[in-house]
């Protein structure tokens, strides 16, 4: 899966604050700005929308040999309030899933962060990768991005670039079904992790992204997510 479909569309303004699935209404989508994206080459979309979970309103995806996410664009510098917390559960995850292949590239959850790189910043060689893979997937490649994961077998702490494009870099921060039907809490600090896969400091952050996809491993299986924030560190 790439992720420049999943950007693509994306509303052009911004806001600091991520909208709370909790504050939203059951039965419908995620409020503005969350947008639904899909993948032109997809034939079956996840089907996304807000139910109640144990008392809270919670984002609920359901994925059968499926992908499509929603988008959240943001605009604020990551150094300000660079911890990203959020929850999520998932029912199963995809068997055959493989990291670090396209063919395996299938994931229960996933959150992206997605930076506002300047590419004249990148060697002459990686301008040209970023160019094909954009003319490829769409103007939405990201220059620089941030994928966490929840993977069906790699370690907890196994990074990785996206086999689509190596300006994107995976983390895998759950894995595995021994947590399956359980909230798992996820804290980041995303400013650090930018700061280890790109060895120089975050820019502005652009986006926020949320997707659960099984399209390549053609497998059923349901997660949830909580609200997203990002705070002060401590």
């Amino acid at each position: 899966m790439a992720v420049a479909a999943l950007l693509a569309g994306a509303p052009a303004w911004a806001d600091e604050a991520v909208a709370a699935f909790s504050s939203g209404t059951v039965g419908q989508l995620p409020a503005a700005p969350w947008r639904a994206t899909r993948l032109p080459k997809v034939p079956h979309e996840t089907r996304y929308g807000l139910v109640e979970d144990a008392g809270a309103v919670v984002l609920r995806a359901d994925a059968n040999a499926s992908m499509s996410g929603l988008v959240h664009p943001l605009r604020f510098d990551p150094r300000t309030r660079p911890i990203l917390e959020w929850r999520w559960k998932v029912s199963d995850v995809p068997a055959r899933a493989n990291f670090g292949t396209r063919q395996g590239d299938d994931f229960a959850a996933r959150v992206y962060v997605l930076f506002d790189y300047d590419v004249t910043k990148l060697p002459l060689f990686a301008r040209i990768k970023l160019r094909l893979a954009r003319a490829l997937y769409g103007e939405a490649v990201p220059a620089a991005g941030l994928c966490y994961v929840w993977d069906a077998k790699a370690p907890v702490g196994t990074t990785g670039w996206s086999p689509y494009t190596d300006r994107l870099r995976m983390i895998v921060v759950d894995s595995g079904t021994a947590d399956a039907g359980r909230w798992k809490s996820v804290r980041r600090n995303v400013a650090e992790d930018f700061r280890t896969a790109f060895g120089e400091e975050p820019p502005a952050l652009s986006g926020l992204a949320v997707a659960t996809d099984t399209d390549n491993t053609g497998s059923s299986l349901t997660a949830w997510y909580g609200d997203l924030r990002f705070v002060v560190a401590p």
